[in-house]
């Protein structure tokens, strides 16, 4: 599944952060998607901040993700 293009819903299971490239912090959450399967999910620093492990994101088709 390319979630850049697909739409999906789910739960957040864990939220991480890194220097993958040794210059640039990268912001990725762990989604619990609604039918059992996970996605890792690169997100912006503001969506980052807002989200904790058990809220709802959800994302539209060719949209970005977003609390929901």
């Amino acid at each position: 599944m390319r979630t850049s293009e697909n739409a999906w819903s789910g739960t957040v299971a864990k939220k991480s952060r890194g220097l993958l490239d040794g210059s640039n912090l990268y912001r990725r959450l762990k989604v619990r998607l609604d039918d059992g399967t996970h996605v890792d999910v690169k997100v912006d620093r503001d969506l980052w901040s807002q989200l904790e492990v058990g809220d709802r994101v959800v994302k539209a088709e060719g949209g970005q993700p977003r609390r929901g």
